[in-house]
């Protein structure tokens, strides 16, 4: 299978009032992003709120999407956690003929060593012959995978084919790049820093914001990957104020509150988040008159 190139991402869950999922404004959200030129998309993910779903509803969100992508673009599925044992019973009894990759979360709240977060892959990858991509984001789960415990991964297993890099740290993201074998995929975890990373050899974002402003970030990393780093810089710096409202009050509060001024689905998330603030809101929507969406 190639690398995952370009832009992926990261749908939100979309709730009604009652709390019921919002299946219509799901559709909204893929039917945008993809009239907008994003490359492919991630389900169930942190975004999502996977962590509030239950069983039954990720199987709905599961067929809902596949419904409306009509293979049209990749699916990458979130499958991830801290009990081994269980991760891997999750992916054997799952179908995912429809998917290219899974995406897996480091443990969280275990903190394990950088040999338990080896080991950890390596039982994942020996009990499936699904593709994984390493998700790595240490604001969640309390430990950061090193450079040369990706490095390591990438090389003695040829199925975990590349890395969500969320750290924030864009010379771990370098280290990486330095030494990783050709095949693997480095992806850009963070809005705030796409653009250097894919400048610096990455391959594209698996982006929240995307969801607000598909065109432009679908833009922007395409312009970077064939070098042209004014004209994508010039986008990112007319959107850069947006991701940091975004991020605000957490993810996915903050796209949440944009994709409910632009109309296209409710800003409700679950407990234990909360939705956006009246104030958050009026930022946004006063950021928002500035820009020319579409």
């Amino acid at each position: 299978m190639k690398k995952l190139h370009g832009t992926g991402v990261a749908l939100v869950t979309p709730f009604k009032k009652d709390g019921k999922i919002d299946f219509e404004g799901l559709e909204k959200i893929v039917k945008r992003v993809a009239k907008n030129k994003v490359d492919y998309l991630v389900l169930l993910g942190t975004t999502a709120e996977t962590a509030t779903l239950k069983k039954e509803e990720k199987k709905n969100i599961i067929e809902c999407v596949k419904n409306i992508n009509q293979t049209k673009l990749p699916l990458i599925l979130g499958i991830g956690g801290n009990n081994t044992k269980d991760i891997i019973e999750k992916i054997k009894n799952i179908n995912l003929d429809d998917f290219s990759a899974i995406l897996s979360v480091s443990p969280y709240y275990n903190r394990p060593s950088q040999e338990g977060i080896y080991q950890h892959f390596k039982s994942i990858v020996n009990n499936t012959d699904a593709r994984i991509i390493i998700y790595n984001v240490p604001k969640r789960t309390g430990s950061n995978i090193l450079p040369d415990t990706v490095i390591r991964l990438a090389n003695d297993f040829e199925n975990i084919i590349g890395i969500k890099e969320a750290s924030g740290n864009i010379l771990q993201s370098y280290k990486i790049i330095e030494k990783k074998p050709k095949s693997f995929g480095l992806i850009s975890g963070d809005d705030f820093i796409t653009l250097p990373v894919i400048l610096g050899g990455g391959d594209g974002v698996i982006s929240v914001i995307a969801q607000g402003f598909p065109k432009e970030i679908s833009e922007m990393v395409s312009l970077a990957k064939k070098d042209k780093v004014q004209e994508a810089f010039s986008i990112f710096y007319k959107i850069i104020n947006m991701i940091e409202l975004i991020y605000e009050e957490g993810n996915p509060t903050g796209i949440k509150t944009l994709l409910k001024i632009l109309k296209i689905c409710n800003s409700y998330v679950r407990l234990p988040l909360i939705k956006g603030t009246f104030f958050l809101e009026k930022k946004i929507e006063n950021k928002l008159n500035t820009y020319k969406l579409v």
